[in-house]
């Protein structure tokens, strides 16, 4: 598996085409993109479960599974998020002008915007560029990956190749995230790319399937975005499908690790962020209650910055866990480890070097490890320190 920035170029899967392209809307980097498949696509789609729904969530959503898709485009700047029936006619625009530049039906475009919420589109910008970012398409994902960004400071692609019994296939993953991330759906983005053949429902199955390991398992600061869906799109181009079950079993693996590594690479953008931090939790009574309590730990603003100040304060994460739910009894028996030193066992504070554990956590990776002793079911969640910077991020962001 290959990916960016730093690496060579993205190579997208067989059959597919991504474009990048300045439309006036942002002053200086790319703000409107497309991907593009050469031959009607399978696609699938998982979206924010938040009630207040973008207009480009709401008119994909509508559309998805589909089993023709040619296209998706998207716009960074402006989130078409509480834009009321204008929004929604100018989302329509964007598909409009996209299907145009294709020679294909409006149905068959799917929209995704990411921005400032309660701005309408700068449509007619959008409208007139969208004929050039299609022509310029290529097979790289780079552009693409640059035009949605926002807050990121680094664009976000990944590829690997899989061998099935019937030849190789390719799946190659965008994505964009840096603030406003705690996904619970499926302004977080995601795109995945295969050139394998699928049927609609393997794709959108196996598409939540990989989002709840991977990007519903992530946080920055707690807020679940309007914008926030992950796409899938397979077209076939490769001639090969999945044959037999050690065939789903290798292209599901493939497809679990493109969005892992998409997932935590949004975490580790995350605004301000100096430090990734993943949470383990092994050995809890129930899964819903190991996700809980791995994602609570990832969103408390005292964990954050105290891991931010490279302090084992370990009590704040015993309290969260207790506020997540945690049995009192797990909690008597648990083992919690910071950065692979025991800090807590058995119901009492453990013998540690706080100073040690201090350089530990001078690393960019933090590890949080807690067996709860109870149960057979394990999670794990990833997020970020809290800095100053964060604020200042988003003090500023509407401006």
């Amino acid at each position: 598996m290959t990916s960016g920035p730093g690496t060579a170029r993205t190579p997208l899967p067989k059959g597919f085409l991504a474009g990048g392209i300045n439309s006036g809307v942002r002053r200086y980097r790319p703000d409107l993109g497309i991907l593009i498949s050469e031959k009607p696509a399978i696609a699938a789609g998982v979206f924010t479960l938040n009630e207040c729904k973008a207009a480009p969530v709401l008119y994909s959503k509508a559309l998805l599974p589909a089993r023709d898709i040619m296209a998706i485009i998207t716009n960074s700047g402006q989130a078409n998020a509480a834009t009321g029936a204008e929004g929604v006619a100018r989302n329509r625009r964007m598909a409009e002008a996209a299907a145009k530049a294709l020679d294909c039906r409006t149905e068959q475009i799917l929209t995704a915007s990411t921005g400032v919420i309660g701005v309408q589109m700068e449509i007619e910008k959008i409208v007139s560029a969208t004929p050039e970012m299609a022509e310029r398409a290529n097979e790289t994902a780079e552009a693409f990956a640059l035009a949605i960004l926002t807050t990121d400071l680094v664009p976000k692609t990944v590829t690997t190749e899989v061998a099935l019994s019937k030849g190789r296939v390719r799946i190659t993953g965008v994505s964009k995230g840096s603030g406003m991330i705690h996904p619970n759906m499926a302004t977080m983005l995601g795109y995945i790319l295969t050139d394998a053949e699928l049927r609609p429902d393997v794709a959108h199955t196996l598409l939540k399937e990989a989002t709840d390991l991977s990007f519903n398992m992530i946080s920055v600061d707690g807020d679940s975005s309007t914008n926030d869906c992950v796409f899938l799109m397979a077209n076939g181009a490769s001639g090969v499908a999945i044959a037999n079950d050690s065939d789903h079993a290798k292209f599901k693996s493939a497809l679990g690790d493109v969005a892992m590594f998409l997932a935590k690479a949004i975490a580790r953008d995350g605004e301000g962020a100096t430090k990734l931090v993943e949470v383990a939790i092994a050995s809890a009574p129930s899964l819903a209650l190991a996700r809980k309590a791995a994602r609570g730990i990832t969103l408390s603003p005292l964990i954050k910055s105290a891991i931010h100040g490279e302090d084992p304060n370990w009590g704040r994460i015993l309290a969260r866990l207790g506020a997540e739910g945690v049995p009192a009894a797990a909690l008597d028996r648990m083992t919690l480890k910071l950065q692979g030193v025991v800090v807590f066992e058995n119901g009492a504070p453990a013998k540690f070097d706080r100073e040690e554990a201090r350089k530990l956590l001078k690393r960019e990776l933090v590890n949080l490890d807690i067996d709860l002793m109870s149960g057979s079911a394990s999670a794990t969640a990833w997020g970020c320190d809290l800095s100053k910077k964060y604020v200042e991020i988003n003090a500023e962001y509407g401006t």
